[in-house]
């Protein structure tokens, strides 16, 4: 079928009801006919994007483990803990009582 071009029509417009010339009507996003001066495009934030899933596990992932602790006492007034030296507090010997997986030092 064949239209009219339109060039004495007029057209009113969806958005503020004044009357325009039909060939400065533009249609929007949502069919809305506007003059091309009202003409809003359609906000990016409509517009719905694809997002993947977040990654959930590790492939052949593992607990984690507990290292051992190892402690030194020495005779010289020092305890050696963990790479590091404090200096003893007392001159007293200390005395080492353990158990299994708990050591604890005890100056008596």
């Amino acid at each position: 079928m064949a239209h009219a071009s339109g060039k004495y029509s007029k057209a009113i417009s969806d958005r503020s009801g004044m009357e325009f010339p039909y060939k400065e009507m533009v249609k929007e996003w949502n069919g809305s006919m506007v003059h091309k001066s009202e003409f809003e495009a359609k906000h990016p934030q409509l517009e719905r994007q694809r997002h993947a899933a977040d990654a959930q596990s590790v492939k052949d992932g593992r607990p984690d483990r507990l290292e051992p602790i190892t402690v030194f006492v020495g005779g010289a007034g020092f305890f050696e803990y963990e790479n590091s030296m404090q200096p003893s507090t007392s001159k007293k010997q200390p005395l080492v009582v353990s158990s299994i997986g708990i050591v604890s030092v005890s100056v008596s």
